[in-house]
């Protein structure tokens, strides 16, 4: 190769929640891919952790696993704490736990007054105040590093709203806003913060039941939506995070990179 790799992450150390499977899956060996120089593997099911630990370890890239309910602060303390322990300080963090917390299953909701208040909470927890749990855990050192990189995933909904979805669209919303409120504050230590905002990743089916999936009309009427006429996939939104993570990304913080297909083009 002629000259630097921009996107070489000169062996820093990341942590990734939700990275069990999906998107957080593919975050995690891609950065482990680009020299990272160590991955924590966060899920809140230990096992999932353990088997992207395992692939990470194939590549050659030192990796443990962090099982943790990012909702917990007092969790999360305990596994950036052993991390940083096992391989050193953190100074990549990507936080993509979300969608409807650890244990719940995402769907539409009733009209947003029809539900109980509740009903909002396994939405904040995960998607707001699990993200500024792991910011505040992982923030100190990143400001005694003198550098860092927060990329945190947030949704379409919270960019447009989503008729029921109304906590989760309000909870990615705030994510949004904290990450533009720390990238003021963490940029003269050096630290960035940014966004990326997802519309709808292709279900984990195999060809024949995709397939069948893409051959109903409800499908085809949601892919319709899309300019680029596919689902997302997990390698999509790990591109972009290795990019938001590595030295190519140096001056820009604060924003949010819609990877959605073409879903929406504004703000």
């Amino acid at each position: 190769m002629i000259g630097q790799d921009p996107l070489d992450l000169d062996g820093q150390i990341a942590f990734v929640t939700g990275a069990g499977q999906g998107a957080g899956r593919a975050i995690a060996l891609t950065l482990a891919r680009h020299n990272a120089g160590g991955v924590a593997v966060n899920d809140f099911v230990a096992d999932r952790a353990d088997a992207v630990v395992q692939e990470i370890l194939a590549l050659g890239i030192p990796a443990v696993s962090a099982p943790a309910d990012v909702g917990d602060h007092a969790s999360v303390q305990a596994a950036m704490s052993a991390v940083e322990q096992s391989l050193g300080p953190v100074t990549l963090l990507v936080n993509n736990a979300g969608n409807a917390g650890p244990t719940a299953t995402m769907g539409l909701s009733p009209q947003f007054w029809e539900t109980e208040p509740e009903d909002w909470d396994r939405y904040f927890r995960t998607n707001l105040h699990g993200v500024m749990n792991c910011c505040h855990v992982a923030l100190p050192g990143m400001v005694k590093q003198g550098k860092g990189r927060i990329v945190t995933v947030i949704s379409d909904a919270g960019r447009i709203g989503e008729a029921r979805l109304v906590a989760y669209s309000a909870a990615k919303a705030g994510a949004a806003g904290l990450v533009r409120a720390i990238a003021r504050e963490a940029g003269r230590y050096g630290i960035t913060s940014n966004a990326i905002s997802l519309s709808t990743l292709e279900p984990p089916f195999d060809d024949e039941a995709m397939a069948e999936f893409l051959a109903t009309d409800r499908t085809r009427a949601q892919l319709s939506r899309y300019v680029i006429r596919r689902f997302g996939k997990p390698d999509d939104v790990a591109h972009m995070a290795l990019f938001l993570c590595s030295e190519a990304a140096a001056w820009i913080t604060g924003q949010t990179y819609p990877v959605n297909g073409g879903y929406s083009f504004t703000q």
